[in-house]
């Protein structure tokens, strides 16, 4: 998720102006540096690999009402628009005037958090000597939290691990030991949990000790006024931007996966004078298994949706998320509720993007992509052989994507996450954690939904235990049934594949693959946008050069017979 550096122009009236209004940018600017430092510090210091090499996180700085003034450019809407709600649940438990200097409050409860109890968001006060001037939050996903391992085969939250209330983590600085005690004895890898917990910590107190210095340099008490300025400023320009949309409301359809049967995505989106509704009346009802998501972090994907949408460049806070209301009927798939399993809300939440494109493209037919893919986690685990000689075991959740949907006037990234924005793990990041070996890593041809603009290759994964040993893989995987569809006469993109040799398996569930068998992963394809045999013929050819489509494809689907220039079938890096 990015924000811009500097808030859009102030209506008249609403902030300062002249040279407070300046000040306040720069303010504003400053805020930006300390909570993208904060994420920094975070991934330096976390201990898995979700944190520290795909940036699955976020970052931010709020006032002591809760609401949230600047985010890190580093990190997730999932988890930037979660803790953005979740702040306000810590200050209902814990009022400001009972915090105190040194205190950590954390949390990984699904409907008070991010969704589910993999993320854990912690908060801390920031004070200016003995006044309370701001909190910092911060989540990241860890590798494990006991119950079943990570897959969405349970049915209630209960079997899916540890579920921590919002309590004190810390208090005046002496860190709860019998917390972390406990955590300890229910988690599979305590090193690499406990490690992130103190990471989370760390970085918080770090952006504290920053907003300190920044307001004892500036002479300023709290950060009230400059509060005020980005909030009002944000507000402002998210209105325009939303009243620019012809009003009205508009709806959208779509059907996915599922676990053991499909889902029924809707959504009514109203654009009206003072903000936008976006509800989701006539989906699914929540499901048995660990696909359901809590409202929590479907308003966090909606709103990025419609956000990054009409209006990118507007900061992401209060002021401008604000104006977004996301309403689902209680007990739908889309706002869950308890106990129900949730570990793979990811499957379904990332999905809602889509749907508000698919409305918005009834008002703005020019301006949103085709469909594309939500993350595709590879999620392991199982038995090594150590050197000297024990067996040990080893956990690792990874992140291998499948493309885009394509762009007005751009084609689909390809092997790139949306809307998550989560990096890919590296191949070599992933075999020196692991005993896991990589015997293909490439881009799929064909795979892309063709189109004027194509969408994004997907690619295939080859993976095996080095030592020959079974291991297990958590498949929370969607877009294997009903692949990204195109848009204004574009195709859909290759659907996912899962198997082992030329097995399928099933794209939800876990699997324990066999001693000496190869896991492969064939990840889908975004859907294209507009004509395919409108697309430019240089285009066509590159495509054809660079293995990305076979020649069979370029003269069914885009009506090019030129003779192809040689390339190597699965040969192509993915990015």
């Amino acid at each position: 998720m990015t924000t811009r550096q500097t808030p859009v122009a102030t209506p008249a009236g609403s902030s300062p102006r002249g040279f407070d209004a300046i000040r306040q940018r720069i303010l504003w600017n400053r805020l930006i540096t300390i909570v993208e430092e904060q994420a920094r510090t975070l991934i330096r210091a976390a201990f898995s690999a979700a944190a520290r090499e795909a940036e699955d996180l976020s970052a931010g700085v709020f006032d002591i009402e809760g609401r949230m003034l600047a985010q890190a450019v580093t990190g997730t809407p999932g988890h930037v628009n979660t803790m953005a709600a979740s702040v306000g649940h810590f200050l209902e438990r814990f009022p400001v005037h009972e915090m105190a200097p040194g205190d950590i409050f954390i949390t990984n409860d699904p409907w008070k958090g991010t969704g589910h109890l993999f993320d854990f968001t912690v908060v801390t006060p920031a004070f200016l000597g003995s006044k309370l001037v701001g909190l910092f939050a911060c989540t990241t996903h860890v590798v494990d939290v006991g119950g079943r391992q990570a897959g969405p085969d349970a049915n209630e939250v209960y079997e899916e691990g540890l579920r921590i209330p919002i309590c004190r983590m810390a208090r005046q600085g002496e860190i709860d030991e019998l917390l972390l005690a406990i955590l300890r004895a229910n988690v599979r890898d305590p090193v690499q949990v406990i490690g992130d917990l103190l990471a989370l910590a760390a970085c918080n107190d770090s952006a504290c000790r920053q907003l300190a210095i920044m307001l004892d340099e500036y002479g300023l008490e709290d950060l009230r006024a400059t509060g005020d300025f980005i909030l009002s400023a944000s507000r402002a320009a998210m209105l325009d931007a939303i009243r620019a949309v012809p009003a009205g409301t508009y709806r959208h359809e779509m059907r996915i996966d599922g676990y053991d049967e499909p889902i029924d995505l809707a959504l009514a989106l109203e654009i009206g004078p003072d903000g936008a509704r976006l509800d989701f009346a006539g989906s699914s009802p929540q499901s048995r298994f660990g696909i359901n998501v809590p409202l929590c972090y479907t308003a966090a994907y909606a709103s990025f949706g419609l956000k990054c949408a009409i209006a990118p460049e507007v900061p992401n806070n209060a002021g401008s998320l604000g104006l977004i209301d996301v309403t689902a009927p209680p007990g739908s798939i889309t706002n869950a509720l308890e106990p129900a399993a949730v570990t793979a809300r990811h499957v379904v939440g990332q999905m809602l993007p889509d749907l508000v494109f698919g409305c918005l493209h009834q008002a703005l037919s020019a301006s949103v992509p085709a469909e594309g893919t939500p993350l595709w986690l590879l999620v392991v685990s199982g038995a090594e052989n150590l050197a000297d000689g024990r067996q040990g075991r080893f956990g690792l959740t990874s992140f291998h994507n499948g493309g885009t949907g394509a762009r007005p006037g751009a084609d689909g990234l390809s092997a790139t996450s949306f809307p998550s924005g989560i990096r890919s793990v590296s191949v070599e990041v992933v075999e020196s954690l692991s005993p896991l070996l990589f015997v293909q890593k490439a881009l799929l041809p064909d795979s892309a939904g063709a189109g004027r603009w194509r969408g994004g290759l997907g690619q295939i994964l080859q993976i095996r235990h080095r030592q020959g040993l079974p291991f297990r893989f958590a498949a929370m995987l969607d877009r294997v049934v009903n692949p990204p569809r195109g848009r204004d006469g574009g195709q859909a993109g290759r659907a996912g594949r899962v198997r082992v040799g030329e097995q399928a398996l099933k794209s939800m569930g876990a699997h324990q693959i066999p001693a000496g068998a190869d896991l492969i992963i064939e990840t889908p394809g975004g859907g294209g946008l507009g004509d395919p045999r409108q697309r430019d013929r240089d285009a066509v050819a590159a495509d054809l050069a660079a293995g990305y489509i076979s020649p069979a494809c370029a003269e069914s689907l885009y009506g090019f017979a030129a003779q192809p220039v040689a390339s190597q079938p699965h040969g192509n890096p993915a990015a």
